[in-house]
């Protein structure tokens, strides 16, 4: 019967209350019992609106969503990439090659370029402590965040180091200790990935910091006490590198026992 309430017509009543005729009863039963979702009926955007496969609230069936959704969906996931902490990365970056060239400028020794070239270390620095910050702080994760900004730390400090041992500023001992840590840290924790990530540490993040300071001031021109002061503040972070790395090495064997463990107990209850 036309007009007639669905609640009278022994269905199910919509969100909403609007009446049901008795004729729509098995579609619209159909729907309740093949598309609910946490009491609402699923279905699509209304008429008219974006067809996003997104369920509004209260609103009983609707049209199906359009089959370029999901492409458009995974369009705003790729714009997703021009975010303000992957922008600090790729200025990072940016800043390595600017560094280099103010480093070598005029034979390398001219105090003026040198300065500038601390100010793009510095800079570079400052965007290694917010990106990452940013990033995991407002959702802003992205695949090309997790490759591009150990790349972009690797590369200043990389930078930074060759020139001062290219310069005779600094030893090259300690250029190969620190970048060799570096490298060998990086490669450690890919091998071990399968069985887990292992963390940054207090002492990693203290290294970087010491790191950062003590490459700082031999980029600089210093003399007198400051020249001895960065000459103890780079033993320093030297120290703490070997140290730190010593440490992600055993975190990095317990890591993988555990993860073999894991497995043969999985694979034991699955004979079982």
């Amino acid at each position: 019967m036309t007009g007639v309430p669905a609640s009278a017509a022994g269905d199910t009543s919509s969100a909403s209350g609007t009446p049901v005729s008795a004729g729509s009863g098995g579609a619209s039963s159909g729907a309740m019992s093949g598309n609910v979702s946490g009491g609402v009926p699923s279905g699509g955007a209304p008429a008219g609106g974006a067809s996003s496969g997104v369920v509004e609230t209260g609103v009983p069936g609707g049209p199906r969503p359009a089959r370029g959704a999901k492409v458009v969906a995974a369009a705003v996931n790729q714009a997703s990439v021009w975010n303000i902490a992957n922008f600090l990365t790729m200025l990072r970056l940016l800043l390595v090659p600017g560094f280099v060239a103010l480093m070598l400028a005029d034979g390398g020794y001219d105090p003026a370029m040198r300065s500038f070239a601390w100010a793009a270390f510095a800079i570079a620095m400052i965007t290694d402590l917010f990106d990452g910050h940013l990033a995991r702080t407002y959702d802003l994760v992205t695949d090309f965040g997790k490759i591009a900004d150990p790349i972009a730390d690797k590369a200043i400090m990389g930078a930074a180091l060759i020139c001062l041992s290219s310069l005779g500023d600094l030893p090259w001992w300690v250029t190969v200790v620190i970048l060799g840590r570096e490298l060998g840290i990086t490669l450690l924790r890919f091998v071990v990935i399968r069985y887990g990530v292992i963390p940054a540490s207090r002492g990693g993040k203290l290294k970087t910091l010491v790191q950062g300071v003590a490459v700082g001031m031999y980029v600089l021109a210093l003399t007198g006490w400051l020249a001895t002061l960065r000459f103890w503040v780079m033993a320093a972070a030297v120290i703490l590198t070997v140290l730190t790395g010593l440490d992600y090495v055993r975190q990095a064997i317990v890591l993988r026992r555990q993860g073999i463990a894991e497995r043969m107990a999985a694979s034991e209850e699955t004979e079982a």
